[in-house]
């Protein structure tokens, strides 16, 4: 599958994808990861859809930058007051410790599992020394579209935290559940806060 094609998805239905984020309830994981920031910290939204999360976080006083790869997605999240929001890909995140806080809510579910490490590792470039990484993904094997055309790649509990560790990170917190997404079909997910071990250093 082409990245294009997934982006085609999540073009088609940022409508469905806007009711899906204001009936979301549960924001424990975002209150977590937000707990761990400065006060007015530089943060991105890395696949930020519609800009739900990014809306809370700026209204908590944070500078958020979010960024995503759908066109349509990212004209939802920029007319938030608060929010930068620009159009890009995983590979375009550039910057040296820049950001305190980054917010990957089951974004990076869509990259090939080989492109995957090189993403971390810009993170990790891409967060000041001891910032957080919030990271959703989805448990399971293999790779390939989902009911709707969506690219995903599954990963184990311990393939993850292995990666983050490979990556320069130290896993803080995590959670597995259950729930239903834009498909409509029940999945398993893990989400993972990481703080980002400084080179040669130790977690603070």
């Amino acid at each position: 599958m082409r990245p294009e094609d997934t982006l085609a998805v999540y073009d088609a239905r940022v409508e469905d994808y806007v009711v899906m984020s204001a009936a979301v309830k549960e924001r424990r994981d975002l209150q977590a990861f937000m707990a761990h920031l400065p006060a007015g910290a530089r943060v991105l939204d890395l696949g930020c859809g519609p800009g739900a999360s990014a809306a809370v976080m700026a209204e908590q006083g944070f500078v958020v930058e979010a960024v995503d790869g759908s066109a349509e997605m990212v004209a939802r999240a920029g007319a938030i007051p608060g929010v930068a929001a620009r159009q890009a890909l995983f590979e375009e995140v550039e910057g040296e410790a820049c950001y305190a806080g980054v917010w990957a809510n089951f974004s990076l579910l869509h990259a090939p599992r080989e492109a995957f490490p090189g993403h971390l590792a810009r993170l990790h470039r891409a967060l000041v020394p001891g910032g957080w990484l919030h990271l959703g993904m989805k448990l399971g094997e293999g790779e390939g579209p989902d009911s709707i055309g969506r690219f995903y790649t599954y990963y184990s509990e311990a393939e993850l935290e292995g990666l983050l560790v490979a990556a320069g990170f130290a896993v803080n917190a995590k959670r597995v559940s259950r729930g239903k997404g834009l498909s409509g079909d029940s999945s398993e997910f893990i989400v993972l806060l990481s703080q980002a071990i400084p080179e040669g250093g130790a977690k603070g």
